[in-house]
């Protein structure tokens, strides 16, 4: 004699409930080189060293002794190791005591910590609509004076 057993139900089905996904962290730890462009959802930690663009949605945060060698994007940035490149950061940048930033900076607020050191221009208002207006500057023709030839 074989047993078969039903289940019903008037419930409506549901397919496999997903948690609302978090924001990433991912860390580039001491010793581990990456070469080439590094994106994130969420937050990039660099110990390491990457040589190429970042670009993290939420935050890049440079430890003491990390390294970036190319251009980051990104919310916020916060550096206490060595940036060489820009930095396009949509609401801030801290620049803390032990960093050197080699590039220029793009944000809307900035904290640079005593002995922090940042060489190059640093821009602050909306870093979108500064993007633009540098875009719009180069692509215009030069408005240096030609001399005329007296030949």
């Amino acid at each position: 004699m074989s047993s078969v057993s039903t289940v019903r139900s008037d419930a409506p089905r549901e397919g496999p409930r997903t948690a609302p996904r978090e924001a990433a962290l991912s860390v580039i730890a001491v010793g581990t080189t990456i070469i080439g462009e590094l994106n994130s959802d969420g937050v990039v930690k660099v110990e390491g060293t990457v040589t190429g663009s970042v670009r993290a949605d939420r935050q890049v945060l440079v430890a003491k002794g990390g390294r970036i060698e190319g251009d980051v994007f990104t919310r916020e940035a916060v550096v206490g190791g060595e940036i060489r490149g820009a930095i396009l950061a949509d609401e801030r940048v801290e620049v803390q005591a032990s960093s050197i930033i080699e590039g220029d900076i793009t944000t809307q607020r900035i904290l640079v910590h005593e002995g922090g050191e940042v060489n190059g221009h640093v821009r602050m208002g909306n870093p979108q609509a500064l993007t633009q207006a540098a875009q719009r500057t180069t692509a215009a023709p030069s408005a240096e004076p030609r001399i005329p030839s007296t030949q």
